[in-house]
């Protein structure tokens, strides 16, 4: 079983440096597959109400004989929950889905900017965590004015940012401003969905220097430079492979070269246009 080291949230709260992404894990294999990821080592769990899977996360967690208070299980608020009120009741069901008592982290899933009840639904994950059934909010998908927005406005900063992350898209404008205001950024999709990545020169290269598979190389870069990657995988050698990436470290060089393979987004979600209920 690998060990996963922790980074501090802004909160007091420890968060694992890499996560278990569970989309699309579902029905019988796909509690198979989360208790295969527990088993390995993975405590960060991250699923989403549009995941349709928090009753197998449930599921995976009573019957992975690891102690509740050893997990960080996160879920996600979908669009057409956005609200005071309207948030507070998500999370209700979502932990009746768990068959949980408190959320590990909770998030609103993407901004829906037109609809315009982010910073609404973000109040009422304050009250959340006030009521001690979340014990860490935070955001996903959200760009540096809307953070700035619910800072001003609540003068509560989220303990974490879940954005689209990888070599191709780093993101290192947003990575620095979550580092100054103090957010700790996540990275979903964070091996890319996509051809191409794996066999990119410098990433070869690190693999060959340390002996290591591609998506290790990519996954350490996220470690690196800071952020959780939430690997996603229902095979679990392809879990623990994920996983083993704290014995070897990379150079600033080797960061660098990763970092310039930049190229934009997989799919035309700007947070700014793009909205998911």
């Amino acid at each position: 079983m690998v060990s996963i080291p922790t980074r501090n949230l802004n909160d007091g709260q420890l968060i694992p440096q890499i996560g278990l992404g569970t989309s699309e894990l579902t029905g019988s294999e796909g509690v198979e597959a989360m208790i295969a990821g527990i088993d390995g080592g993975y405590r960060l769990l991250d699923t989403a109400v549009i995941y349709d899977n928090e009753h197998e996360i449930g599921q995976a967690i009573a019957k992975s004989g690891v102690d509740r208070d050893e997990l960080v299980v996160t879920s996600k608020i979908p669009g057409r929950h956005h609200g005071f009120d309207e948030a507070i009741e998500s999370t209700g069901e979502s932990l009746a889905r768990l068959g949980l008592d408190y959320l590990d982290l909770h998030l609103i899933h993407w901004p829906n900017p037109s609809v315009g009840k982010y910073v609404d639904t973000w109040r009422g994950l304050i009250e959340l965590r006030d009521r001690g059934l979340v014990r860490s909010i935070g955001v996903s998908n959200f760009t540096e004015p809307m953070l700035e927005r619910l800072i001003e406005e609540t003068d509560v900063t989220p303990a974490v940012n879940q954005v689209e992350l990888h070599p191709y898209f780093p993101q290192a404008q947003l990575v620095e401003f979550h580092r100054s205001i103090g957010v700790q950024t996540e990275s979903w999709s964070p091996l890319y969905c996509g051809n191409g990545l794996f066999s990119e020169d410098p990433i070869l290269k690190v693999a060959r220097a340390h002996g290591v598979e591609p998506a290790q190389v990519i996954l350490r870069w996220h470690v690196e430079i800071g952020s959780v990657p939430i690997p996603k995988s229902g095979n679990p050698a392809r879990q623990k492979l994920n996983a083993d990436i704290f014995d070897f470290s990379l150079t600033l060089a080797e960061v660098d070269a990763i970092s310039a393979l930049e190229r934009g987004r997989m799919k035309d979600r700007d947070p700014n246009t793009h909205e998911e209920m």
